[in-house]
């Protein structure tokens, strides 16, 4: 049935009555039934929106309670119709509340306006395909991320054989013939070793980046300042050759995987290490409560040589660098790593920097609820 374009509701949407009185139905019916497909049987079946009247609805709401749970999370709207009176003309006890009550998605007063009443229903149907288009997005998405991962295993899991094979030709070439080279031979075979070196390195990077989500530790509470000195100890050769100072003040307690925000810190302060420029690096750790106070806002501030504006979001994507092998080493894809770690936490992580003027990296982290 074609509809009205500028009634912006879908062209097989189905409206199930549930009205006590056979009369009101079937006035019901007549002012609906050029717009949906209406369906006046008094058992609860498949629709996309159920009109009940306030006299029947206690009758109804176990079933309809269950006909909602079933379509979650795709949105099942139930519409009340409210009579002034007890007279059979499409109650609430008090018509001067507007909350609808639990399970109700709109409220309508009889005597009823068909337009407003289309109108209104129109729009709890957009909402209903909304939930079916976003349900089907996050499927696709989810089944394509799906195979992205899988993809990147295997990629990243069977390369490292024939990879490791090169490796050793190469080690055992240096070995035996390396005298024999003249200064170009000697210098392609450094080449060839170090770009292995390289391609294995950003393959244990991407067999790393593909497990975050399939391998991850459940999400506890976690104490911050338990990870931060794990990550000190990690990285205190790092610390001692540049001299680098971390001042921390005292860090919350969130609900995390223990073993990834470990990585976090440690990506994020190896990277304010290495970008330091010709100054000793100073790195402070901030934590504050966010507004809505679920999470904690992590800030990791630098003095180095910052971050133009225009590589601000890229530099979180895969295998993306500011800087060439010979200039940085690493692989491009730690600050990707810290993204998808954040986004497993359900948070968002973020970078404000300028060119020669330090950067500082922020992060959400779900704060541990008093139910945990």
């Amino acid at each position: 049935m074609a509809l009205n374009p500028h009634d912006q509701q879908p062209t097989t949407s189905t409206v199930q009555l549930l009205i006590e009185e056979t009369g009101n139905r079937a006035a019901l019916r007549k002012l609906l039934e050029d717009h949906y497909e209406i369906r006046t049987t008094q058992s609860i079946g498949k629709a996309d929106l159920y009109l009940v009247d306030d006299h029947t609805f206690p009758e109804y709401h176990t079933a309809l309670q269950e006909r909602v749970d079933r379509s979650d999370p795709v949105f099942c709207p139930v519409v009340l119709i409210r009579r002034a009176d007890r007279n059979p003309h499409v109650s609430l006890p008090d018509l001067h509340e507007r909350e609808p009550p639990y399970l109700v998605d709109d409220i309508v007063d009889a005597p009823i306006d068909r337009s407003l009443l289309v109108r209104r229903l129109n729009s709890l149907l957009v909402r209903r395909e909304q939930s079916k288009d976003l349900l089907h997005y996050i499927s696709q998405l989810e089944a394509s991320n799906q195979s992205l991962e899988q993809f990147a295993y295997a990629a990243s899991h069977d390369l490292q054989e024939p990879l490791r094979m090169v490796s050793s030709y190469l080690q055992l070439i240096e070995q035996r013939y390396g005298d024999t080279f003249d200064e170009d031979g000697e210098e392609f075979l450094e080449f060839a070793i170090d770009g292995a070196d390289r391609m294995r390195s950003m393959i244990d990077a991407l067999l790393e980046y593909s497990r975050i989500d399939t391998e991850g530790n459940p999400l506890t509470p976690t104490e911050l300042d338990d990870v931060l000195a794990d990550v000190r100890q990690d990285l205190r050769m790092m610390i001692g050759e540049h001299e680098a100072t971390i001042e921390a003040e005292s860090l919350p307690r969130v609900q995390g995987d223990a073993d990834q925000l470990r990585q976090l810190f440690q990506n994020l302060l190896s990277n304010a290490i290495e970008y330091s420029g010709e100054e000793r690096p100073e790195i402070t750790i901030t934590a504050e409560k966010t507004a809505e106070g679920a999470e904690w806002k992590l800030s990791v501030h630098d003095e180095g040589i910052g971050i133009d504006p225009d590589d601000q979001e890229r530099i979180f994507e895969v295998f993306q660098r500011l800087h060439s092998h010979e200039e940085r080493s690493g692989t491009g894809i730690g600050l990707a790593l810290c993204k998808r770690i954040v986004e497993r936490h359900d948070g968002r992580i973020w970078v404000e920097s300028a060119p020669g003027e330090g950067a500082t990296f922020s992060f959400t982290l779900p704060a541990v609820t008093d139910s945990v």
